[in-house]
């Protein structure tokens, strides 16, 4: 054994938590807001079973914590930290994994998307109109400043609402989420000038001043 050893063992610690896809996926979703294990499993995609023990391996690792309110445990990340590192770690691995980043396009299209500098640039323009597609109690819990709510499953009924010849910003949760892209699609199919907003509202989260 060398003699660093007992130090690169704790640093692998925090290597093997993120060596899955689904904890990075639940701690994409927890960096939301915090939510019970039934709400993450709903939300991420997961299976209850398989969240409660990844979400184990999570917390042995102190990435995320938990609290308890009567009977309910809500799970959220450790702190802000996790958020930024979270950023900086898909960031890099964007640029020096060509298979990652056609892997996004694949999955989330070609669309010029709208950087967080950007929109906070045009937050005060009355001809941008930014639109949340998350779901409502994910809104609830933050949301990008004067963005409107219109969940994606109520968006083609309410397109009547958007304002013709607004150039519209939408976006979801985080930046792999393929919600916001659908909703560009829609709106572009009726007319609207419409683009994502880079990175979701996690990429606008961690861009924001602190």
């Amino acid at each position: 054994m060398f003699p660093e050893e007992p130090i690169y063992a704790q640093l692998a610690r925090v290597g093997k938590a993120l060596a899955s896809p689904v904890r990075l996926r639940l701690l994409d979703v927890l960096d939301q807001r915090e939510r019970t294990v039934e709400e993450l499993a709903r939300a991420a995609g997961i299976p209850l079973k398989n969240t409660s023990a990844q979400l184990q391996q999570l917390r042995a690792a102190q990435l995320v914590a938990s609290r308890r309110e009567g009977t309910r445990v809500y799970y959220r990340l450790a702190d802000e930290g996790v958020s930024r590192f979270l950023g900086e770690f898909q960031a890099f691995a964007g640029g020096r994994l060509a298979e990652l980043r056609d892997a996004v396009r694949a999955r989330l299209g070609s669309f010029e998307g709208v950087t967080a500098e950007e929109l906070a640039a045009r937050l005060e323009d009355p001809g941008t109109v930014v639109v949340d597609v998350r779901p409502a109690a994910d809104y609830a819990a933050g949301h990008v400043p004067g963005a409107i709510s219109v969940p994606m499953e109520e968006l083609r009924d309410r397109l009547g609402e958007l304002p013709a010849g607004a150039r519209i910003v939408a976006y979801c949760g985080g930046p792999y989420c393929v919600v916001s892209p659908e909703a560009v699609r829609l709106l572009r199919e009726h007319g609207f000038d419409a683009r994502p907003l880079d990175g979701g509202f996690l990429g606008w989260r961690r861009t924001a001043p602190r």
